[in-house]
């Protein structure tokens, strides 16, 4: 027969307070290579689920608030660039009346753009903007 420890509660327990340093040391034991979190759990008498809500809590990064509706971004329009075809292989030329297609890239920070077409309407592009800026 296995004996197992068993804890015996014989008091209302308090809610534990863990300090920062404590939480930034088992978050730490669990971002070592071949860290077992059940494990770190265990042994510090916490659940999982704590653990995880700690990393996440210490890990994040914390982006600066700015109001969008006031920040200026830079704009740069530039046309679409034609695919590179050998002279040999070029297409008999269309008519004079198609035009070239130009794009606007307009740069929203964060890695986001967004590309429209030149000749779009104004206010469509508010509305796009306000949507993806979460102005609305």
């Amino acid at each position: 027969m296995t004996k197992h420890p068993i804890e015996v509660i014989t008091s209302v327990e308090r809610r534990r307070r863990w300090s920062r340093e404590d939480k930034e040391r088992l978050v730490a034991a669990c971002l070592e290579p071949g860290a077992v979190l059940s494990e770190i759990a265990r042994a510090a008498g916490i659940h999982v689920s704590q653990l995880f809500r700690w990393r996440k809590e210490l890990c994040q990064i914390e982006e600066p608030k700015t109001e969008t509706a006031n920040t200026l971004v830079p704009v740069i329009v530039s046309e679409a660039a034609p695919a590179a075809q050998p002279a040999a292989l070029e297409a008999p030329a269309r008519s004079q009346s198609r035009r070239k297609r130009s794009d606007v890239t307009i740069e929203l920070g964060r890695d986001r753009r967004v590309r429209v077409d030149s000749d779009i309407d104004p206010e469509a592009l508010g509305r796009i903007l306000d949507c993806v800026l979460g102005r609305r």
